[in-house]
């Protein structure tokens, strides 16, 4: 059972999530997030001296619960299709906050200085791209994906896993199936092995 501390850590983390989607990180204060969480500015500055501590950790909680997520679901799959495909609807199946969440890295990162960015970097990396990239590694490995740079593909998938979030792609791909199919077909048609071995014979 939660501790009392643990229960208003809690709810200062829960409360900063929403401001800070909801705004852009300078336009964020500290009060409003005492507010927002019910605690007492005294509390607040107990457990987080800094907004930018606060923000940190918000944030690199965030991507270790999705890391965690992640490396279930690629646990549950074999082969390289399948692994991704697993982790894939994984990231579909993440509330939207929570998608959102991670594009803060993207949006904040260059705020921070050179130590506190470089963390946030890695513990993003360590999230999605490196996973996407181990199974890839695998995947060349055992002969499921041409050879090429893993780091390069893993994020041409992450990419593509992206874009399929976007307006557009809602209009295009309403059935979640048919996004899912849509990002592994891609990539898997540029970068399995079996295209590879058809080409060297047509030519």
């Amino acid at each position: 059972m939660p501790t009392k501390s643990e229960k208003t850590i809690a709810a200062i983390l829960s409360a900063a999530e929403q401001l800070f989607l909801a705004k852009n990180y300078a336009d964020v204060t500290m009060d409003q997030i005492a507010q927002g969480s019910g605690v007492t500015k005294g509390a607040l500055y107990h457990h987080f001296p800094s907004k930018e501590g606060l923000y940190q950790q918000m944030m690199h909680a965030s991507l270790a619960r999705k890391r965690e997520l992640f490396s279930r679901a690629l646990a549950s799959g074999r082969g390289c299709r399948e692994r991704l495909e697993r982790l894939t609807q994984a990231f579909f199946d993440l509330p939207k906050d929570e998608i959102a969440l991670m594009r803060l890295v993207r949006r904040d990162v260059n705020i921070f200085a050179a130590a506190a960015r470089a963390k946030l970097v890695r513990s993003y990396q360590a999230s999605l791209p490196s996973l996407v990239e181990a199974v890839i590694r695998d995947g060349i490995r055992d002969g499921e994906l041409t050879p090429a740079d893993p780091r390069l593909l893993a994020w041409h998938f992450v990419a593509t896993v992206e874009v399929t979030l976007g307006r557009h792609a809602d209009c295009v791909l309403k059935d979640p199936g048919a996004k899912l199919n849509y990002v592994l077909d891609l990539f898997f048609r540029g970068a399995a092995a079996t295209h590879l071995a058809r080409r060297e014979v047509l030519s």
